[in-house]
């Protein structure tokens, strides 16, 4: 379970782009259980479009499809969506998220759900036109009532059904926990209004630290606890920085960084110190000395992203998981796996 005030490590699942593969996701899954992380989790899309700074492939395995197939071969793994966008009908979807839990157990899935930054997923279908940020709160609203597992009767301003109830779903005092992912200081709004969790996705720690206080603020004036605080930086081992950091396209992430991002101290972003843990790259130590930054800043659920590095994806994570997760449960007090 990945509750707030607890330090836990979770990997970016390869099911997108040139190396996806259903034997890679199975034994990695596998591998990722043993070595004793904390959580696996995938993307959504609908027609995949790469950004620029990632692999042009737009070979994308559906979410549903590949948390159900790691569902029935892992047994302690949380399973997480980082994450959904509206294209599926709130009433399916909460039919999916109740039967992948109904598999899974309480506390091994979380729904993280976003705007969706790319607007040819919802222009193939019809609803290119829907401003999202209305459609997702309705989203939201409209799921935990069927998830209630009472008959819901609807009538939002994008969604409307009567007399609907599904089965299964969690039931009791179970619960699905609903993150919001974004990186804006509208979404840590968001996140604070709406949901349980807030995923950061990658983002300088001093960004990181700003969205943080300002949801402890949102949330003392709400008198509600402050979500779960969650980033995902790119994630490149390596022997040394240099090396590491050869995987990734660094004037796409600078430029990327400069349209949303707080300027570093040097006033412009051009190397990984500017990033400042967006992205991290090298061998254990630094790894090490980088996790331990953004957790500082708030950070609390760390999810390594190799998709830079999907190539070498058994590596990487063969690395982390013997050289740098002992030493990281060590420091948190945790045994190891």
């Amino acid at each position: 379970m990945i509750t707030r005030n607890t330090r836990t490590y979770g990997v970016l699942l390869p099911h997108f782009g040139p190396h996806a593969s259903g034997d890679l996701l199975l034994r990695s899954a596998r591998r990722i259980e043993q070595l004793g992380f904390d959580a696996v989790w995938v993307r959504d899309h609908l027609v995949y479009e790469p950004r620029p700074y990632d692999d042009p492939d737009t070979t994308h395995f559906e979410p549903f499809v590949t948390l159900s197939a790691l569902a029935g071969i892992t047994k302690r793994l949380v399973l997480g969506t980082a994450t959904l966008i509206c294209h599926r009908h709130p009433i399916y979807s909460a039919l999916l998220l109740g039967s992948l839990h109904r598999f899974v157990g309480d506390g091994r899935l979380i729904a993280g759900w976003g705007l969706g930054g790319h607007d040819i997923d919802f222009e193939s279908i019809g609803i290119g036109d829907w401003d999202r940020r209305k459609v997702l709160p309705e989203y939201i609203a409209a799921l935990r009532g069927l998830l209630s597992g009472d008959k819901l009767d609807f009538d939002g301003e994008f969604y409307k059904f009567r007399d609907v109830a599904i089965s299964p779903v969690p039931g009791g005092k179970a619960n699905i926990p609903i993150w919001y992912g974004g990186a804006s200081k509208a979404a840590a709004r968001r996140a604070v209004e709406f949901c349980d969790g807030w995923i950061g996705s990658r983002m300088p720690g001093r960004d990181l630290h700003e969205r943080v206080q300002r949801m402890e603020r949102l949330s003392r004036e709400a008198g509600k606890p402050r979500p779960v605080v969650c980033v995902i930086p790119y994630m490149s081992p390596g022997r040394t920085v240099e090396e590491a950091a050869r995987s990734f396209n660094m004037n796409e992430l600078c430029r990327a960084m400069t349209k949303q991002c707080i300027p570093p101290p040097s006033g412009a972003f051009r190397d990984l110190d500017d990033l400042d843990g967006a992205a991290i790259a090298g061998p254990a130590d630094v790894i090490l000395e980088r996790v331990r930054g953004l957790q500082d800043f708030g950070a609390e659920h760390f999810v390594f992203d190799f998709r830079t590095r999907f190539s070498a994806f058994e590596e990487c994570v063969e690395m982390i998981g013997s050289e740098v997760l002992p030493v990281l449960h060590r420091g948190d007090g945790r045994a190891a796996a």
